[in-house]
């Protein structure tokens, strides 16, 4: 029969295994002193069958956690963490994606993969300025705290391991895919294949229950492997008409940047035939204020 106090004491063993590095430390396992777990208690839980004893001599015996005691251990972690957080399934407003104008294939798509029970991961691919930033935002906005927003040049910073496992996310964003690094792109391919992230150099795991949905978004799909790119269902973007731009600046400046209809026009009508990258709109109206809608065109843009 399983009791309370196992429990405490595998969730104490297996912390201690995940600080160390099994393989090169303790490859004969550990020993009583090194969990600080009086010997008849090992043997107690060993007869149970939650710890296997890997070596043994008159002077000293290893143990580590079998699979039975890591699954124990796990399901312990999650219905505590279930106790916390309470499972939360993403609602879709109808307006959702409303900002973006066209890409009507995409919006349906990513819709049914964020309602979808198991994960199925989407890359949208194509040049700048043809609104991938803007379906990540979107989905950002609406998931809230079920979701992770990344730059991939950015995520060696702090590393993907650690901000996967601190914050467990439903929802992984990542922007700029393609300048992602090789130990974070490793990471994200165990974590899409199965669920499950390792980081081999300290010998812990991080077993993910409930399994990611990538939404990743990259201006160059020749940067990227054949094993990431397997990994995904990939939409290429197709570049806005004048029309189209136009109308995805003035709903970008209103809905995200709170400027009024008249300054949103103006900004749009000024942008129209010098780019049609919707940051440069952002970046305009960031400036307005100070400058003016033509002084911060001409000074970011260039003068015509």
């Amino acid at each position: 029969m399983m009791e309370s106090n196992d429990i405490d004491l595998l969730v104490k063993i297996a912390t201690f295994e995940e600080s160390v590095d099994l393989e090169k430390d303790f490859r004969i396992g550990w020993a009583y002193r090194h969990v600080l777990i009086h010997g008849s208690t090992l043997n107690g839980l060993f007869l149970k069958g939650y710890l296997d004893i890997v070596f043994r001599s008159h002077s000293y015996t290893g143990y580590r956690l079998s699979e039975r005691g890591k699954e124990l251990v796990l399901a312990s972690k999650e219905a505590a963490a279930s106790d916390i957080h309470p499972e939360q399934k993403t609602e879709l407003p109808e307006t959702l994606f409303g900002d973006i104008i066209g890409h009507d294939d995409e919006k349906e798509l990513l819709k049914a993969c964020l309602l979808a029970e198991k994960p199925v991961h989407v890359l949208l691919a194509g040049p700048p300025a043809l609104a991938k930033s803007l379906f990540l935002w979107d989905i950002e906005r609406i998931a809230g705290e079920r979701a992770i927003w990344l730059v991939g040049s950015a995520t060696s910073k702090a590393g993907l391991w650690d901000i996967v496992a601190d914050r467990k996310p439903e929802i992984l964003l990542i922007d700029e895919l393609d300048k992602m690094n090789a130990a974070d792109t490793a990471a994200l391919l165990s974590m899409m294949e199965g669920g499950r992230l390792v980081r081999a150099k300290r010998g812990r795991e991080l077993n993910l229950s409930n399994q990611l949905t990538v939404v990743a978004a990259s201006n160059r799909l020749s940067m990227l492997s054949p094993e990431l790119k397997s990994r995904f269902a990939i939409r290429t973007l197709s570049a806005y008409s004048q029309e189209d731009f136009l109308t995805v600046v003035r709903g970008v400046l209103v809905s995200k940047e709170n400027q009024s209809l008249e300054v949103a026009e103006e900004i749009a009508w000024q942008l129209d035939g010098r780019t049609h990258d919707v940051r440069d709109a952002i970046r305009v109206a960031r400036l307005a204020s100070q400058l003016g809608v033509t002084r911060a065109v001409n000074l970011l843009i260039g003068e015509k």
